[in-house]
């Protein structure tokens, strides 16, 4: 049977609207055991993403024919987030190779900073030899995918910081604007939506003042005779 708006309360109105539109246009019905495994699947990814990879596959021919699986989509959104990963270090591949570690950038996709900053920053990658550059592509790649197919943004630092700012900086020098790399006016957007707070959170833990604390009761355990 198909299901209806008022056992789907869990689901957002817009998912339920999009299932139940494919499961329309190939003449099944949807169960509610079915867009729950839907929703399951579905879950970590953007709506949009989701969207997409549907509409591709009805007009794909080889298999347009055949009502999408989750597993499906799964596997069409992995392709998706490889080819934005591999796009978004081609852009870090170039800045490396045009503008060096000297200089500050800014680029136009700001998951690039999140990526970079957990590597170590800006500075070091442009120390790496052309022997370790594939192995630092592919840590790139799979934790900018990471993100993508979580559909995450988090924090990010507005500016990647080169060598010359940095040196400057500790030196109490002035320091030169940052190279933006890409869209200039996504740059900015990006450049102005960064925070300077550590991305990673730590907390001193502080303990009780001895005669607070509760005493340890310790017990002795007598051997038999």
């Amino acid at each position: 049977m198909d299901v209806k708006t008022s056992q789907l309360t869990a689901y957002p109105e817009r998912f339920q609207a999009l299932i139940q539109g494919v499961y329309d246009f190939y003449g099944k019905d949807l169960s509610r055991f079915t867009l729950s495994l839907w929703w399951c699947a579905m879950r970590p990814y953007d709506l949009a993403a989701v969207t997409d990879a549907l509409n591709r596959h009805c007009v794909n021919p080889d298999t347009g024919q055949f009502l999408p699986k989750p597993a499906d989509v799964v596997r069409m959104l992995g392709g998706s987030t490889q080819d934005a990963a591999l796009i978004a270090w081609a852009k870090v591949d170039q800045a490396v190779r045009g503008v060096g570690p000297y200089q500050s950038v800014v680029f136009e996709d700001a998951l690039i900073h999140r990526v970079l900053a957990e590597m170590g920053g800006w500075i070091p990658l442009g120390s790496k030899t052309e022997d370790e550059w594939p192995f630092v592509r592919n840590e790139f790649v799979n934790r900018y995918r990471g993100y993508r197919m979580r559909s995450e943004t988090p924090d990010y630092p507005p500016v990647l910081i080169g060598l010359f700012e940095a040196q400057n900086r500790q030196s109490g020098y002035s320091v030169q604007p940052p190279v933006l790399v890409g869209d200039v006016e996504a740059a900015k957007r990006v450049m102005h939506g960064g925070t300077h707070q550590p991305l990673i959170g730590f907390t001193r833990m502080q303990l009780a003042p001895p005669e607070a604390q509760p005493a340890l009761r310790i017990e002795t355990q007598k051997k038999a005779a």
